[in-house]
């Protein structure tokens, strides 16, 4: 007996060989009966019946197919309605959507408003003038060539692990230079040994070292607002510049700074191959270990302690890599200042409330400066917008241009200008020259004066006045007999364009390529004869 196979679903399985469309029941069709259709022959039926058959009692017609798949897209139609949300539904998601954008936005106010207020009560404790002054945006004050200068100071009142006998000396000296148009700065460290002589007589006598300037004047720190005046004019008179503005800080200033902005990243530079060490701080380990010592060229992560610490090595204790002292310091302390710079105006350290706010009581509860708390906005933008490439740092100890040396003054080791005790020329024409925005003098063109009038002093007095103009004259001296006209000027080899152009407008007179009736040295590049008339105005 065949085995009746069951039904699946209420439907019949077909027996092999079945067609689609054909009769489940064979028996149904007599074997004698015609000749099934072909496709083409199939037509729909008068009663509605498709595809070449008749629904028989064990079937399923077309029209319960279709009832079937009504009654899905039915099924569909309801969960795509449940899904639909009821005004009262769409006015509720409304609401609580707005409340949590409302507790967001007050979120960022409260802390908007407590960073205000930490600024607020910063700004008070540091800067000169009325807090709501902040709301303006004042221009700094400038100088002749449009720049602004200040000079920041570090004293040691709060060093933990020094003497505490010149906690107000100023161990650290440093010029900025800044210009507001140009967005750009100049760094000069002033040695702390150079030799000065100070406006008024103290207990150290009227000459000595430039750190202890701000001692004299300030009363060992009693007066600070007098100390940094007496400095101002100090570096002043030495740079040959006019100094508007001081920054005074301590050691917990620079520590906390660099903390609360994550610390700093600075590249060591040192002559010796093995980097540097300095073991006058591995006290701060208990000595067991050497708290600044790195490897040449590593750019190192130091936290506050530590950047201070390298700021302050110089080769002490039976260190290396730091061979010229308190030079080689002065330009570590000018690296941890651009680092500095950089870390507190980047995007991760203004986004990050924590580093805002630290940074903020770092520098409101260890700075004072003279500046005015209608030019915080100013600073801001110039700290935001000055570049790192945009910061050069200048040196009076360069190797093709030194100006100081080392030497002994009354029994003490001190740094002295080469040009002589007290004799700041050469410092100012070199400050002169790197922050002049005037093109004659960054060419520094040595230009030769003879005098060919036959009045005596002409030479010198027309000397004189080009010096006045930016013009650098190397020599002076008569020149041979002959008819030179009003002024002759001649120029040598190439380049200094400008100077050339500025000596032309000066005389109204062609200038010439042939050589010039004396010798001059190699460095001479113009030489002028004054002639009958001296002509310049």
């Amino acid at each position: 007996m065949t085995k009746q196979r069951n039904s699946i679903d209420g439907f019949i399985p077909r027996r092999n060989g079945s067609q689609l469309g054909g009769l489940h029941n064979e028996e149904s069709v007599p074997r004698d009966g015609p000749t099934p259709k072909t496709p083409r022959e199939i037509q729909t039926s008068g009663d509605g019946s498709k595809h070449g058959f008749t629904p028989t009692k064990g079937g399923i017609s077309r029209n319960e197919i279709d009832e079937s798949l009504k009654g899905i897209d039915d099924q569909l139609t309801d969960k795509k309605a449940k899904k639909r949300r009821s005004p009262e539904q769409k006015k509720r998601r409304r609401k609580i959507i707005k409340r949590v954008l409302l507790l967001i936005l007050v979120i960022i106010i409260a802390i908007g408003g407590y960073v205000g207020v930490k600024t607020l009560l910063a700004s008070k404790n540091v800067f000169k003038g009325n807090i709501f002054d902040l709301v303006q945006n004042a221009p700094l004050k400038a100088d002749s060539n449009g720049r602004s200068n200040i000079i920041v100071f570090g004293t040691a009142e709060d060093d933990e692990g020094g003497t505490h006998d010149g906690r107000n000396l100023t161990d650290s000296l440093m010029l900025l230079s800044v210009d507001q148009k140009k967005k750009d700065a100049f760094m000069l460290s002033i040695p702390r040994d150079l030799w000065v002589r100070y406006a008024e007589t103290c207990t150290v006598g009227n000459q000595g070292k430039i750190n202890a300037a701000y001692f004299c004047a300030s009363d060992d720190g009693q007066n600070e607002e007098a100390g940094a005046q007496a400095l101002q004019a100090k570096i002043g008179e030495i740079a040959g510049v006019e100094v508007q503005y001081y920054i005074h800080l301590n050691f917990t200033a620079v520590v906390e700074s660099v903390d609360a902005v994550g610390g700093v990243d600075v590249t060591i530079e040192s002559e010796d191959p093995r980097g540097i060490l300095d073991r006058n701080f591995d006290w701060k380990c208990n000595y067991k270990c050497h708290y600044v010592k790195y490897t040449n060229g590593q750019k190192v992560h130091l936290d506050g302690e530590h950047a201070l610490a390298l700021a302050r090595a110089r080769n002490a204790s039976g260190g290396y890599g730091l061979p010229g002292g308190n030079f080689d310091r002065e330009k570590n302390q000018q690296k941890v200042v651009v680092a500095l710079k950089e870390k507190a105006t980047s995007v991760g350290t203004l986004t990050n409330v924590g580093k805002v706010t630290g940074l903020i009581d770092a520098l409101g509860k260890n700075l004072r400066t003279n500046f005015q708390t209608s030019e915080i906005r100013t600073l801001m933008d110039l700290g935001q917008t000055i570049k790192p490439e945009n910061i050069r740092p200048l040196t009076l100890v360069a190797e093709e241009n030194t100006l100081v040396t080392t030497g002994m003054v009354s029994g003490q080791s001190v740094v002295r200008p080469i040009a002589g005790i007290l004799d700041y020329t050469d410092i100012q024409a070199y400050i002169k020259e790197s922050l002049s925005s005037d093109p004659v003098t960054r060419e520094k063109a040595n230009v030769v004066v003879l005098n060919g009038s036959g009045v005596a002093g002409a030479g010198q007095k027309e000397a004189d006045k080009l010096k006045q103009k930016g013009f650098v004259i190397s020599n002076i001296a008569t020149a041979p007999t002959g008819d030179y006209g009003k002024v002759k000027l001649y120029k040598i080899g190439d380049g200094n364009t400008a100077t050339a152009a500025r000596l032309k407008e000066q005389y109204g007179v062609t200038i010439l390529t042939t050589p010039p009736p004396v010798a001059v040295d190699a460095l001479t590049k113009f030489v002028v004869i004054i002639g009958t008339i001296a002509s310049t105005n």
